[in-house]
């Protein structure tokens, strides 16, 4: 059986990145595929409880990091491998690349311990695509600010540091250019479906392409 696809959503809180996720798991099942759709931290009961832990309670940065990669290993054994087994693409909102962007550059850990954690937890597994939407930082505050009551740990931090996060992701989009797409979601809703469908398209086709 033909493996399946690892594709996941990144960006700054308020960027619209999870708006975009039914779409594209919409235009993958249209074309004939199971499709997992799921996120981090979180994906298993165990992922959901630590995903709690971490985004409402504070604690050292160190211990923020091993808790989302003990969530993160739990969710790639139970979630992640098992569907792309059995010829399923699956579809993250969040993955590593959250970890270096809002524990790297965010809360300013080590990126050389950041590996470390990488290459134990999934050093053979590594997104086949990752959509990194992004917006300027005024944008996207005003629209996590409009369109939510209750912030996490996270949400409440001050613009300083999500420049921080924004930089750190915008920099492993240049380390990764071949995985990493930048969406530039300070644009209409068309616009920003049009060029997701396109990369999605060019996914299915090099695929297909494949098989036959």
């Amino acid at each position: 059986m033909t493996r399946g696809k690892f594709l996941t959503l990144e960006g700054i809180d308020g960027v619209g990145k999870s708006s975009h996720l039914a779409f594209i798991v919409e235009a993958l099942c249209a074309h004939g595929h199971e499709v997992v759709a799921t996120r981090e931290p979180g994906g298993t009961p165990l992922g959901e409880t630590l995903r709690d832990i971490v985004l409402n309670q504070t604690m050292h940065p160190d211990t923020e990091s091993l808790l989302v990669f003990a969530s993160r290993r739990e969710h790639i054994a139970q979630v992640i491998l098992p569907a792309l087994t059995r010829g399923a693409w699956v579809l993250s909102d969040r993955f590593t690349d959250s970890s270096f962007a809002y524990q790297c550059g965010g809360r300013l850990l080590s990126q050389t311990r950041m590996r470390v954690l990488e290459d134990w937890v999934h050093a053979d597994l590594q997104p086949d695509l990752t959509f990194l939407f992004d917006a300027p930082i005024e944008l996207a505050r005003e629209r996590l600010l409009r369109g939510t009551t209750t912030l996490d740990k996270f949400e409440r931090e001050q613009s300083t540091f999500f420049a921080n996060v924004r930089e750190a992701y915008l920099a492993r989009a240049k380390a990764f250019p071949k995985r990493i797409r930048i969406i530039n979601t300070a644009r209409s809703l068309g616009d920003i479906q049009a060029e997701l469908a396109q990369s999605l398209n060019e996914m299915l086709a090099a695929q297909d392409a494949r098989n036959d």
